[in-house]
């Protein structure tokens, strides 16, 4: 596998990996599937422990990403950030694989293919090693999709949002009520609270920043999508 250092937010279908390094922790991007999921693998540079944020598809690729030295990185928890297919068909297979823990929202949990080892829910904090991060349960693009946030001491924070927040606009959603209970949690739990230098890295497609989207916050609410 291989994995690109200069970091940018952008992985291409089938091309290199991604990582970006942190005091506490490496963040590695990958593009898999047919519908160009993003997986996200962090590990806790101290412990070398590391968790993957949707184990979409590619069991292959996904499992490359760990490399086959001794001391490679040790899966121990997958995260599934909502119900829908595209985000979890490798997720028996690694979690197998691996004896990783796996975590995801109580309402979304009775869809996925492997009953959660840990439901969480808003406000919730799991560990990557030694380097905490916090659950966000944006409720419209499923009743139980989750953003994961990591607050870096030293830095920025790192928000993986699913697919509830993309470049551009919310995620999809089927009806008025899920549309407005979305648009509603991503501006009271995500921009109401983290500043503008947040870099958020989408289930697909390219990442941004807080600070980039949130002047179209009106407009998204206005157009209803």
């Amino acid at each position: 596998m291989d994995v690109l250092e200069n970091y940018t937010g952008h992985v291409d279908p089938e091309g290199p990996a991604a990582r970006r390094t942190l005091d506490a922790l490496t963040i590695t991007k990958i593009s898999v599937g047919p519908m160009d999921n993003n997986a996200y693998l962090l590990v806790c540079r101290s412990t070398n422990e590391a968790l993957l944020i949707d184990a979409a598809n590619d069991y292959e690729r996904l499992s490359d990403l760990f490399g086959h030295i001794p001391n490679r990185p040790r899966l121990r928890t997958i995260v599934t950030t909502h119900q829908h297919a595209d985000h979890w068909q490798a997720l028996g297979a690694l979690a197998g694989a691996h004896g990783a823990n796996t975590v995801a929202h109580e309402l979304d949990a009775p869809v996925l293919p492997v009953p959660p080892d840990l439901l969480v829910d808003h406000g919730d904090t799991i560990n990557v090693g030694e380097v905490p991060l916090s659950i966000i349960h944006l409720r419209g693009h499923t009743p139980g999709s989750i953003a994961v946030v990591y607050d870096d001491p030293t830095g920025h924070p790192h928000l993986f949002t699913g697919d509830s927040l993309f470049p551009g606009g919310v995620g999809k959603t089927t009806s008025a009520d899920n549309f407005a209970s979305l648009i509603n949690d991503v501006e009271d739990r995500i921009f109401a609270v983290l500043p503008d230098d947040t870099w958020f890295y989408p289930g697909h497609g390219d990442d941004s920043t807080l600070g980039k989207e949130r002047p179209a916050l009106a407009e998204w609410r206005a157009r209803g999508w």
